[in-house]
């Protein structure tokens, strides 16, 4: 083990002792008023929750649910579930009530935090009635057995309780692409060696600021938010919700921001409603005048403080970070899974390579089998699936190696490139197997497209499914839709031009559903769920490839 590898529980006991009154967390309350936490606060409130947590006299290494959507007691929770020597099962936030009993099933749940949600009532009845539901503060409003001010009630646990490197921490279950998800077992030593691995890419340090949006019970927000927080002492701002998100990012002003291409994209989408493309491009392109347009404009989005900006959890098109870097900031992608804790594959500044997401992180060992599928092993490496003996067998090797289902290459100088996923490759009726996120990722430059799908298993030819953005459907709406058209048009002679002949398209069609996590159409992180969008639109594939328009509009 390194010599500078620490766990997560005594690197908080550090903070606590060393700085008590320093800011840790920032929650938004309501009607703009704010509360904010010091190290002391979240220290004692998590000392109290673990006394009582104790009081259960649970079997030690009791697993315990948390359901909220992000906030400080989010954090608090789990600081106290490991300090009294449990095991902590976060689930998103926006499951549906079946999603949330099977996943509490299958954890063997002891007892479940509930936090702040938007639609308790729906997921409530996914929560079985013996099982003991504790209320955090900004929880909705119903019926629980306890409270977290009963919690507060008790004494602090005055010990410094500290899990071994091997004990079991968490059980993370997948967000479920393809199937039911599985519960991915982290050790606290899993945690630790990639948050002190992690935190050191970046000299991140207790004067940095971070904006915590993306759910924090997937690994990227787990580890770059709650995880590196503690390590680096970083104070932390929740956002309070979608409608207030510009002020909330704007109050942070976040120094490191971690987001998902979706969310990049999203910001891009914001500026383009407020100022024509073809404008802003004139514009950033003019000396010295481009570079003062393009502070304004990450000032506007609350971002002209960033110094560290990741992107992962899926392609990020390599359009979007240039358009970035043109307004002057510099976003880098990342390469991980819930299985590695996130922990694999890093962009470091100033050493991108066009098309390639990075190389290895420190003490990260990667191999490329004959299929092509990319292999990684390294102290991040989780201990298992949760009640899944053979899935685990069939995800790590012998030695110890676990298989990301990416297929990629790697280069001379370690940089890695995927080319698709596994499972997602299809074959056409002319035999011939097509990769559909590379060609996702040049449909999605386009300004007017916000999602796409490319579906052809089975017919002669692939489709582009296209969602498209706010404004792509106001041209759709009024006299811009020729140009629209025309646009759509060019963009799939131009995508099929770089294209092998048996990968082109036949039609992009642009379909009329909006797809969102409440529908069932992207996972809690915002991927594509491909099933979901083959079975809503399979039975017209065939129909739709008879066609001949190059632009199809879905009637």
């Amino acid at each position: 083990m390194p010599a500078a590898f620490r766990l997560p529980l005594q690197v908080f006991y550090e903070r606590e002792a060393r700085h008590p009154r320093q800011r840790f967390l920032v929650q938004p309350i309501g009607g703009g008023q704010v509360e904010t936490l010091t190290w002391a606060d979240v220290g004692h409130q998590a000392r109290c929750a673990a006394h009582w947590l104790r009081a259960r006299e649970l079997p030690q290494g009791s697993h315990i649910a948390l359901i909220s959507k992000n906030c400080a007691h989010w954090i608090i929770a789990d600081l106290a579930i490991w300090m009294a020597g449990h095991v902590s099962v976060p689930l998103y936030p926006n499951l549906t009530a079946d999603s949330v009993a099977q996943v509490l099933e299958h954890s063997e749940a002891a007892l479940v935090f509930i936090g702040k949600l938007d639609d308790w009532p729906g997921m409530s009845k996914g929560v079985r009635a013996d099982l003991p539901t504790i209320s955090l503060p900004l929880c909705p409003g119903g019926e629980f057995d306890f409270s977290w001010a009963d919690l507060q009630r008790s004494s602090p646990i005055q010990d410094d309780p500290t899990p071994g490197a091997d004990q079991l921490a968490t059980i993370i279950y997948t967000s479920g692409t393809t199937g039911l998800p599985k519960g991915v077992m982290h050790s606290f030593g899993n945690l630790g060696f990639a948050t002190t691995h992690g935190t050191q890419l970046f000299g991140l340090n207790e004067s940095d600021r971070l904006l915590s949006y993306l759910p924090l019970c997937h690994v990227a927000e787990r580890m770059f938010v709650e995880l590196a927080s503690i390590y680096t002492g970083q104070t932390v701002f929740f956002a309070e919700s979608l409608d207030t998100f510009l002020t909330d990012l704007q109050r942070a002003r976040p120094t490191a921001l971690f987001g998902v291409p979706r969310i990049w994209s999203r910001f891009q989408m914001g500026v383009y409603s407020r100022i024509p493309a073809k404008r802003l491009d004139f514009l950033l392109g003019l000396p010295i005048i481009g570079k003062r347009v393009g502070h304004k404009v990450l000032a506007g989005l609350g971002l002209d403080a960033l110094r560290v900006a990741l992107s992962g959890a899926a392609p990020v098109p390599q359009a979007l970070l240039h358009w970035y870097k043109r307004l002057g900031l510099e976003v880098l992608e990342v390469y991980g899974m819930t299985e590695s804790c996130g922990y694999s594959h890093i962009c470091l500044p100033g050493q991108n390579k066009l098309g390639w997401i990075g190389k290895p992180c420190p003490e990260v060992e990667v191999r490329i089998e004959d299929s092509g599928e990319v292999l990684v092993r390294s102290g991040a490496t989780m201990l298992g699936y949760f009640k899944e003996p053979q899935k685990t067998a069939e995800t790590i090797t012998e030695d110890g190696f676990l298989r990301t289902g990416d297929k990629g290459e790697q280069d001379a100088e370690g940089y890695l490139r995927l080319t698709g996923r596994l499972k997602e490759i299809f074959k056409t009726s002319k035999g011939k197997y097509v990769a559909p996120a590379p060609i996702e990722n040049r449909l999605a430059v386009h300004s007017r497209i916000e999602q796409v799908c490319v579906v052809g298993d089975g017919l002669s030819a692939p489709l582009g499914l296209c969602v498209l953005s706010a404004v792509g459907l106001q041209d759709a709406a009024s006299a811009a839709r020729n140009a629209l058209q025309s646009s759509l048009e060019s963009l799939l002679e131009e995508v099929n031009g770089a294209l092998d002949k048996h990968e082109r398209m036949r039609q992009l069609v642009v379909v009329k559903d909006s797809w969102a996590v409440e529908n069932g159409f992207l996972t809690p992180t915002l991927k594509i769920k491909r099933n979901v969008i083959e079975a809503a639109y399979g039975a017209r594939f065939e129909e739709w490839s008879a066609r001949s328009e190059a632009v199809l509009w879905q009637d």
